[in-house]
């Protein structure tokens, strides 16, 4: 049988000017998975109110990204890709796609077409779950491939924040870190709009859920439920108490988006005498704006402005060898 395994990240401007970065916010939040509001009032919010004022002000943020390689998020995933098919040894062939921005998903999953694989396997670089991400690359995928003339068998590896290979790499990444040796870890993981929770289970709202407490019957697909599982996993695994452990939101773009916030929380450990704090990003599996940037500048030095001594970002999974082991176990044992 012939196979093929697609790895997938969310995406990236092709540069950190101006014009690279508005032309992929253009395609990102145009997405109606992304901004789920009406056509009209979508296009009007992306188009004529947001990209005008944030296509520069991003700009500078990549900038600050950027390296001599180009964009982190690139470059990890063709590390990744690259370390992938040598550990596969030829029983896979693996590909390496952004949902948004270049390689495109689209071209990439022609040149799969034209190999006429007898199995493909699809694995988003987001171990939770969410319509924004997961979401959008799998009905992406479903709507492209649908048009073919042959089908192939399809494996979507649509989260695995749970899944033990996952768990055992991360562990092993913030371990590296010795989080005992900090006064307290947050988990900080990307934020969503309250109401692409409540659309997963609207006869529970989000503020009358207690995942945050425990893993609910209606939470296989709440992010937010997924995100304090990933939390109490990976501290059960490094055998860190609760006490000194908080999950937090980051990056929301209005109050109506997930809580805690993660840039309140950390001021709030700072304030409260908190001096070391190590930060996990366990939704990110690879180091990129939201956590290089984010949390380890921007965050960093609100941390230390409301008195505390040191923040330390914990490096993501990236092209890590363990990271290489666990990909490659999850996509076998898939099939």
């Amino acid at each position: 049988m012939k196979k093929a395994v697609l790895i997938v990240n969310l995406g990236t401007p092709a540069g950190p000017g101006v014009v690279p970065v508005t032309r992929y916010l253009l395609e990102f939040l145009n997405d109606k998975r992304v901004i789920d509001l009406p056509w009209l009032l979508r296009k009007i919010l992306v188009n004529l109110i947001i990209i005008p004022f944030r296509a520069r002000k991003s700009a500078g943020l990549y900038k600050r990204l950027w390296t001599s390689e180009g964009s982190p998020l690139l470059v990890y995933l063709n590390n990744l890709v690259a370390k992938l098919t040598t550990k596969m040894n030829g029983e896979y062939d693996v590909y390496g796609a952004m949902r948004y921005g270049n390689p495109s998903l689209g071209s990439v999953l022609q040149k799969i077409r034209q190999e006429d694989y007898d199995q493909i396997t699809i694995f988003p670089l987001f171990p939770q779950y969410a319509s924004s991400t997961t979401g959008s690359v799998a009905g992406y995928i479903m709507k492209h491939i649908g048009n073919w003339e042959v089908i192939p068998k399809l494996i979507f590896m649509d989260q695995y924040y749970r899944h033990p290979a996952f768990i055992r790499a991360f562990s092993a990444s913030i371990a590296g870190f010795h989080p005992r040796e900090f006064d307290h870890v947050l988990f900080s993981y990307h934020g969503l709009p309250v109401r692409h929770i409540n659309k997963v289970h609207p006869e529970i709202p989000c503020s009358t859920c207690t995942c945050d407490t425990g893993m609910p019957m209606h939470g296989l697909y709440c992010y937010r439920a997924a995100c304090y599982e990933t939390t109490r996993l990976l501290t059960e695994k490094l055998e860190l108490t609760e006490k000194v452990c908080t999950t937090a939101f980051q990056s929301r773009l209005s109050k109506n988006w997930l809580t805690p916030f993660a840039d309140d929380t950390l001021v709030g450990l700072a304030r409260k005498g908190c001096k070391k704090l190590l930060v996990v990003a366990p939704s990110f599996v690879s180091d990129c704006l939201e956590t290089n940037v984010e949390i380890g500048e921007d965050y960093k030095a609100l941390f230390i402005k409301n008195g505390g001594q040191q923040l330390v970002l914990a490096e993501s999974l990236n092209d890590r060898d363990e990271w290489v082991d666990s990909v490659d176990e999850m996509v076998r044992e898939a099939g």
